[in-house]
Order: C-alpha cells, then structure tokens, then sequence
C-alpha cells in the first residue's frame, strides 16, 4: 500500500511572504523525493474557485459573518473531498496556503463568531480534517504593511482591505492556536527569504523522517 502523504499548511496575515516560502518549501520537499501538490484556500477545485470569486470579490459589506463562515466552509468542503484527500492517499504531500485556521481566525475572532461554531462547519463539510503541520509565518505589523504594499499592484480584497482592528484580532487568533495546539508552530518571517525558509523547515524535519 502506499504510505499517506503529508499536509501543511501555510497560515498568517497580510504581506509576511506565504507565496515565496510556499515554493520554497515545495522544492526542498521534492528534492527528498516527495511529489508536491500545490494548493490555496479559498480555491483549489472548480468549484472552489467559484467561490473564492465570490467570497474576495464586491464592498467589504458583501457578506453578513455568518454567511461568509458557510461559503468558506462549503469551499474547503470541495476542497478537501476532490483534491486534500485523493493526493494524500495516493502518498503525495500537500500544501495549502491557508486553510481551517483561516477561518478560526478571521471568520471567528475577526468577525466575531465563536471558534466552537466554526469548528462545527468544519467537521460538518470536511469531517473535522487538519494539516499534520500548521506553519504561522509572523512579522512586525509594519513590516508586513510595507510588503503588502510593494506587493500588490491592484486594489486590497474585500478582506485585507479591512480595519486594522480586525487584523490585529485575527493575528491574536494565530498566537492562541499555536499556545493551545502542537501542530501548530510560529515561524518568524522577518530576513532574508533564505533564512525564513530554514525556520520552516526546522519545523517539518520530523515529518519527513520516514514512519
């Protein structure tokens, strides 16, 4: 039988640099000889994409909390079942840039809706599912800012486009998780991109001893 492959994923605000680790780590993983499936939430599937249009998409009011926590559950739902699941079984890694821990924090703590309620989706839509590892990339508020900055040609979505308040709530969330839950580590994203990527990778070396 083929052994099940490994998922991560790749949590944190605004502007700390999940795209360039992301690659990063995927190219390392493939040179141990691991096969790299690639992914990001919301998205991932046709029919995940379709939602993410409609969830980025429109004002800042577009979406009540309640009904932005259901499309981001139903999206990760297709997700998980069409591509997470399949690529795991059949011994492929999988990383995600973002994933349930997303939601936890800025559909819970940033739009004030119970972590209790969001988990209940979660296991409603994709049986509770979690990464073997959880990657939070950290950096100075400003810092991150500055990147984003420079990064983004377009307009902010509706969802980095919102107050500062709520972003500071939603860092504060990723903080929590990693108390609270193993899986879940803090990995500091301020330097070089090289010397991020040795950080994240100190945090999956057990991962890829074999079992």
């Amino acid at each position: 039988m083929t052994a099940r492959g490994r998922f991560i994923s790749i949590e944190g605000g605004e502007g700390v640099g999940k795209s360039t680790q992301i690659a990063a780590l995927a190219a390392f993983i493939e040179q141990k000889g691991f096969e790299v499936v690639l992914t990001r939430e919301p998205g991932g599937t046709e029919g995940s994409e379709t939602i993410r249009q409609l969830l980025l998409g429109g004002s800042a009011e577009r979406w009540l909390p309640r009904a932005e926590a259901l499309l981001f559950a139903a999206a990760r739902s297709d997700h998980v079942e069409r591509l997470i699941e399949p690529a795991l079984a059949s011994g492929k890694w999988v990383i995600s840039d973002r994933f349930i821990d997303s939601s936890r924090a800025y559909q819970g703590a940033g739009s004030g809706l119970s972590d209790a309620d969001i988990m209940a989706l979660h296991h409603i839509g994709s049986r509770g599912m979690l990464p073997d590892r959880t990657l939070v990339l950290r950096l100075d508020s400003k810092e991150a800012a500055n990147r984003a900055a420079t990064r983004d040609q377009n307009q902010p979505d509706r969802i980095q486009g919102r107050v500062e308040t709520f972003h500071a709530d939603v860092d504060i969330a990723f903080l929590s998780f990693a108390v609270s839950e193993q899986r879940v580590r803090l990995v500091d994203a301020s330097g070089a991109p090289d010397q991020v990527t040795m950080r994240l990778l100190a945090e999956i070396s057990d991962l890829l001893e074999p079992a």
